[in-house]
């Protein structure tokens, strides 16, 4: 099986600019069930605190965790009854929350949980994730699937990401059932320095198609999946050469290497991820 890739970087220094408004911070979003038509609407210009980490932020009202992961109502699927449709789409869940919220796997842990998960007879995809973690490069980086920082670098504030984002899925080719995932991620930030209490936001918006195939046609495990593509937007998530780590910058380092390429909403989930194609790094309007 052919996997397709895409992996755009935006970088947060020199922001377009903070937005002004009324988002009515307290109120939480009803879950995601359809692509939305438009961005999130302008608020308040506010820097985020260790106290309130999404401070300033639209996702200041999405979900935690996976609550913010939109699950549809299941129903017979080609050859999978109600049943298995709901069992296929409660374990890709599962898949991402291990592959994007899991603690362990957030300071730079191997995701094991997920890999457990994706079908071992797919040959493609066990020869990426064999290199990935060893030698990180564009084709072979664990990020393009998994979240994770260098906890030595890095530390994540508090232990709520905000996610939103939904399922879908129809009958695929040889009898599978194919499930499209498309969730963006944003995990508060700051350095692991001592005393360190600047905090910036890394967001992550992947897009992960799965198959669930069918054991006559495809050779597969039970209880696995076979990718059949991923696409990822990183902004703060670095836009030099892979380490397979996201790589934050905070304070002046914005400055530094500020991209020069297109200013893109980095919450904004009404464009299909594969319009958002960026050479080299782009600018985040926001954070």
């Amino acid at each position: 099986m052919s996997l397709a890739l895409l992996v755009v970087a935006l970088f947060p220094g020199q922001l377009v600019g903070w937005f002004a408004g009324d988002e009515q911070a307290d109120t939480p979003l009803a879950a995601e069930s359809v692509r939305p038509d438009q961005p999130p609407p302008a608020q308040v210009a506010e820097r985020p605190t260790l106290a309130e980490p999404f401070k300033g932020s639209p996702a200041a009202r999405w979900a935690d965790g996976a609550a913010g992961i939109t699950v549809p109502e299941a129903k017979a699927t080609g050859r999978m009854s109600t049943a298995q449709v709901a069992q296929a789409l409660g374990r890709t869940r599962d898949f991402l929350v291990a592959a994007s919220l899991d603690s362990a796997v957030l300071r730079g842990d191997r995701p094991a949980k997920a890999i457990a998960l994706i079908n071992p007879h797919q040959q493609d995809v066990q020869d990426y994730l064999s290199t990935a973690f060893r030698t990180p490069s564009k084709e072979n980086d664990p990020l393009l699937l998994f979240s994770r920082f260098d906890k030595t670098r890095t530390r994540l504030v508090g232990d709520v990401v905000k996610t939103r984002g939904r399922m879908t899925f129809q009958q695929g080719e040889r009898g599978a059932l194919r499930v499209t995932t498309d969730i963006t991620y944003v995990y508060p930030v700051v350095s692991a320095a001592a005393g360190s209490d600047e905090v910036e936001r890394t967001i992550v918006r992947r897009e992960v198609v799965v198959n669930w195939d069918d054991p006559a046609k495809v050779i597969t495990e039970p209880g696995t999946f076979s990718i059949v593509s991923y696409k990822v937007h990183l902004t703060n998530g670095g836009c030099g050469a892979p380490n397979g780590y996201l790589t934050p910058v905070f304070g002046s380092g914005r400055d530094a290497g500020a991209g020069n390429g297109t200013e893109i909403d980095p919450y904004d989930r009404s464009t299909p991820l594969e319009e958002r194609v960026e050479k080299g790094c782009g600018v985040a309007t926001r954070t």
